[in-house]
């Protein structure tokens, strides 16, 4: 702010200081980078997403590592690089190949890939050092050495789990620089601010309005965006207004259809609350799609129904014109909604969506289902339509 006195932060938290415990809670961790199960990868899990990436030796060509200012590791399997035990495979011997020890690393998940690809004798597990004293976790002028990675389950084995060298880094589609990360901070704020009940008013977020207006975010864009309506915050995929107590209140799994036996299975179980953070894009390896213009608050089940799609608001669909409709008994054109140019996603213009869950299959995977399909024990069926079972060859 102008005239402010002492050092100037340039991504400061403080536009949010009147935020109550629980709402900096979950402001925070929306800029962790948190993974499922990212123990298991060797990923960073609560830590900024301004951080190291792991990047997969299988999406390496997927991605622009330029865009990783905050550094990446190549993270290799067993038998990614060696073809043998002690023979690694000759394309890791081409230039700007991944080099093990330096911007790469192997990691062992099993007992198996361990017996079947042991370390060489001059490898060592992983391990971290500042001014050239080890330390137990990653930090300033912290640097690594070491080969690879163990993190050995006991599933499946009678022998015991190992976990040996520390996390590497984190899940690369959830990384962000620092300050886009916190710009997108800065918009969940303020759409808890406009959440429906939210004990906040605008002129307590006076300083955050700013921030964003400064960085191009506010305007008609949320609108258009499917983020907000008239003012008050909605999830991008059912367009309901988000009620302030959602972003705390427990899931809950029993009033969503397709997920009515989740109750049974889920409820009680879990930590996560109604409404969470939202990607309006997926998280992928070939974008960084973490995003002020991305993000928003969704229910966590419209998150599970939505999958890795792009959440086309109205407006794009609108804008696309591609209409969606059908043929009544008086052979009338009904149309009821626009699709997007993907097939994706469809939406009526009262807040009814439909998503795509799978594509359709090419004609060699239609075949190959079908070769599979002569491979089962035959069994009967009951074909009411004569005629429609004579052409289809039943």
């Amino acid at each position: 702010m102008n005239g402010h006195g002492g050092g100037h932060d340039p991504r400061p938290s403080e536009a949010w200081h009147f935020f109550g415990p629980a709402d900096i809670r979950k402001i925070n961790k929306a800029g962790y980078a948190t993974p499922r199960g990212g123990d298991k990868g060797a990923y960073q899990n609560h830590v900024y997403r301004n951080n190291r990436v792991i990047v997969p030796f299988e999406h390496l060509e997927q991605v622009d590592l330029v865009k990783y200012v905050d550094g990446y590791v190549v993270r290799l399997f067993p038998d990614q690089y060696f073809e043998a035990p002690g023979i690694v495979r000759s394309r890791f011997a081409e230039p700007n190949a991944p080099v093990v020890g330096r911007d790469a690393f192997v990691l062992y998940r099993s007992h198996a890939s361990l017996e079947e690809f042991p370390p060489p004798p001059d490898w060592e597990v992983r391990w971290l050092s500042r001014d050239g004293r080890a330390v137990p976790r990653r930090g300033e002028r912290v640097k690594d050495s070491g080969d690879y990675v163990l993190r050995l389950s006991n599933v499946g084995s009678s022998r015991p789990a190992r976990h040996e060298g520390p996390p590497q880094g984190i899940f690369a589609p959830e990384y962000a620089p620092a300050q886009t990360n916190f710009e997108c901070q800065a918009m969940l704020a303020w759409l808890i601010v406009h959440a429906r009940s939210s004990p906040y008013t605008t002129s307590q977020a006076f300083h955050l309005k700013r921030i964003l207006e400064y960085s191009g975010l506010l305007g008609d864009r949320l609108e258009r965006a499917g983020v907000t309506r008239n003012g008050l915050s909605i999830c991008p995929l059912c367009l309901r207004v988000i009620d302030y107590e959602e972003l705390h209140r427990p899931i809950e799994f029993n009033q969503v259809d397709g997920l009515l036996n989740a109750a049974l299975q889920v409820e009680g179980a879990t930590r996560s609350t109604k409404v969470n953070l939202f990607h309006l894009e997926p998280l992928v390896y070939e974008t960084l799609n973490h995003r002020p213009t991305s993000v928003a608050w969704g229910h966590a089940t419209c998150n599970t129904l939505l999958g890795q799609r792009h959440c086309y608001s109205l407006a794009e669909l609108q804008e696309a014109g591609r209409k969606i409709g059908f043929i009544d008994d008086d052979d009338e054109l009904v149309t009821f909604g626009w699709m997007s140019n993907d097939f994706k996603m469809i939406r009526s213009p009262h807040g009814a969506v439909w998503v795509q869950l799978s594509d359709d299959m090419t004609v060699e995977e239609q075949s190959a289902s079908f070769d599979a399909a002569e491979d089962l024990p035959l069994t009967a069926a009951v074909v009411e339509d004569e005629p429609l079972a004579e052409e289809q060859g039943l």
